[in-house]
């Protein structure tokens, strides 16, 4: 990786390493759809002009109702019930619940015969990530707040499909042009909600920073990062930045918000990145390359 690469990748990392922080902020002083509205209407302002600029709207009319789907799957649905999940659970709680991403990725790939090969290093995978996650859930997470955690299942589930649309029907579309699009879609989406739910008292400084840091710097910039990233490393390497992005958050939510490192914290955490990375690890077995090979 040369040293632009890894700037890029280490700057996007912490970046998004750092929205669970910023949404518990936010979401202690208005509600979750104001949050939202404004997070990716702030992005959306910023990246139409910049798309529009590169030409990335060219021929993608024909990719709208995938766009659509997607928007309501990686953004609709997990923006916003990420925020609610963050009214009840702690930052760090709620990153390592995000964290089962990869694994219930490899799960619906799985089911929907998009990845055939499933050996055992990756069942081994499946089962370390889950208990890490059960750990969690069982030790440290009230039986009361387990709406919350339903939440955070939902919004995993989004973010896993995400990634699967794009890869299978929106292959062929400019990323920044699907993203923007996506992003302006859901800000005239929430913007009636976000009206209805505004604040009727005053808003802290801090909580209105948080969602103007949400909007610039963990969507719109982010994505530009990541594009560049994409770009100068390839789409392969990318998901080892999935393995940091808790490390960040639990951090942040430890030294900033006096977090605690509780048991569930200390003994899930290892467990789900470690099942993460065998869940989701290319399948080097002689049976998968012989599967690989075309058959007449």
């Amino acid at each position: 990786m040369s040293r632009r690469g890894l700037a890029l990748f280490i700057a996007l990392s912490v970046i998004w390493g750092t929205p669970y922080l910023f949404i518990r902020i936010a979401v202690t002083s208005v509600e979750p759809s104001v949050m939202v509205a404004l997070r990716v209407g702030l992005a959306a302002l910023l990246l139409l002009p910049i798309a529009a600029a590169r030409g990335e709207f060219t021929g993608v009319r024909k990719y709208l109702p995938w766009i659509a789907l997607f928007g309501v799957v990686e953004v609709t649905g997990p923006f916003l019930l990420l925020g609610y999940a963050e009214t009840a659970l702690p930052s760090s709680t709620t990153a390592l619940l995000i964290a089962a991403v990869p694994i219930v990725a490899a799960i619906l790939a799985r089911s929907m015969g998009l990845d055939r090969r499933l050996g055992w290093g990756r069942i081994l995978g499946l089962a370390i990530g889950f208990s890490g996650v059960a750990l969690l859930v069982g030790l440290d997470i009230p039986r009361d707040q387990t709406w919350a955690v339903g939440a955070a299942a939902l919004t995993v589930i989004g973010y896993a499909l995400g990634p699967i649309i794009i890869s299978t029907k929106l292959a062929g579309a400019p990323g920044l042009a699907v993203i923007t699009i996506a992003l302006a879609f859901n800000a005239v989406l929430y913007a009636p909600i976000a009206w209805v739910q505004r604040p009727t008292e005053p808003v802290p400084a801090e909580a209105w920073w948080s969602i103007a840091v949400l909007g610039v710097l963990c969507t719109a910039i982010a994505f530009l990062i990541f594009f560049a990233l994409v770009r100068e490393v390839g789409p392969s390497r990318m998901t080892v930045i999935t393995f940091l992005n808790p490390a960040v958050a639990v951090a942040l939510g430890v030294v900033v918000l006096s977090e605690p490192i509780t048991l569930g914290l200390a003994l899930g955490f290892p467990l789900v990145l470690v099942g993460s990375y065998l869940a989701t690890r290319p399948d080097r077995s002689r049976a998968a390359q012989v599967e690989d090979v075309p058959h007449a």
